[in-house]
């Protein structure tokens, strides 16, 4: 067995990873990890969960930590810095959820997550990427870092126009939607009920992190290029899911069925990614709800001739494909197990 251990057990994301963990095959759960719920049963934290009646939150340390094979970090990215730094060559392998060390270019970084001053020779060790387009690289990786919610969703979007067709975007405009998971369990008064119900709020209507996070590695990753990547996103009054809607502008008409091709050949070998058609379904697709649950991250390229455009939509469930499932989809990877191991519950629908 495959001895993992989560830091950040409280939060949503520790709590999925702990429901994840718990029906894998190969992995045992060995340690929590935390601060201000050091003592704490996983059924104390999470009202679903009556799991592991045996383990408590632990404070991070050396010691608690000896003995893992893995460690997750569903952690604020001033917390996974400090834990990487302590605990990089003492645990064979560290899996990071959080923005820590995503944006490899410094400038960038700073700009995007200034509380999170890390360690440059550190950030450099990290594979960071979706499993789908750099899976082959967590093999024995040491660290790992995992795109963010919408960056998952956006990157897998546009992968096979850059990545595949070695299509060079000059403008891609993002309009992303997200719901109250995405924002932790902070309290504030703009995710209280009375205000979030029914709403659609636009919380970075001008800007998005994860939009740099996207550019930043596609930029790095070729043959395609992205020109100017902007992103607006709202909060929408559900609990899970997320969807982006990328606008790329294009100079010359592209074909629907050439475009569908590309997307299913780039994906042919990708059990996570579903190529939809917008109509096959009771309700049009890709749509959130139709993967709640699940590891799925349902995406669609519709040429837009009228637009001089073409709109790439992706939908995923923020807390499993977004963070918890991809984290146990690259821990498969990383220990030579088939990335579908512990990740075959189908969608719940409706949820």
């Amino acid at each position: 067995m495959i001895r993992a251990g989560i830091v950040g057990a409280s939060g949503l994301a520790g709590g999925d990873l702990i429901r994840l963990i718990s029906q894998h095959p190969e992995l045992e759960l060995a340690f929590l990890g935390g601060s201000s719920s050091v003592g704490a049963r996983p059924s104390e934290l999470h009202p679903g969960l009556r799991l592991y009646p045996h383990l408590t939150v632990q404070p991070v340390t050396p010691e608690t930590t000896q003995g893992l094979d893995v460690l997750f970090l569903a952690t604020p990215p001033p917390v996974s810095v400090a834990v990487a730094e302590q605990l990089a060559d003492r645990v064979p392998s560290i899996i990071d959820l959080s923005g820590a060390f995503r944006i490899r270019t410094p400038e960038l970084h700073d700009r995007w997550y200034p509380k999170a001053a890390r360690n440059p020779e550190l950030a450099e060790r990290f594979v960071y990427g979706v499993p789908e387009l750099v899976g082959d690289q967590y093999k024995d990786a040491p660290l790992i870092s995992l795109p963010g919610c919408y960056a998952t969703a956006l990157t897998l979007g546009l992968a096979p126009l850059t990545l595949g067709l070695g299509m060079d975007l000059p403008t891609v405009v993002v309009d992303g939607k997200s719901g109250s998971s995405g924002g932790g369990l902070q309290l504030r008064t703009a995710d209280l009920h009375p205000y979030r119900s029914g709403a659609i709020a636009p919380y970075a209507p001008t800007g998005h992190r994860h939009a740099a996070e996207v550019r930043d590695f596609l930029e790095r990753s070729k043959p395609g290029s992205v020109g100017s990547l902007s992103m607006s996103a709202y909060g929408v009054s559900q609990v899970r899911g997320l969807m982006v809607s990328a606008y790329v502008l294009i100079d010359e008409p592209v074909d629907t069925a050439d475009l569908r091709r590309a997307y299913l050949r780039f994906y042919k070998k990708s059990p996570f990614v579903r190529v939809r058609r917008h109509t096959e379904t009771l309700i049009p697709v890709p749509d959130p709800q139709a993967v709640l649950g699940s590891n799925y991250c349902d995406v669609i390229a519709l040429p837009d001739e009228e637009g001089g455009r073409i709109v790439v939509l992706a939908a995923l469930d923020n807390l499993v494909k977004g963070a918890a499932g991809q984290a146990v989809q690259a821990a498969n990877l990383r220990f030579g197990l088939d990335e579908e191991t512990g990740l075959a519950m189908q969608p719940v629908v409706p949820a």
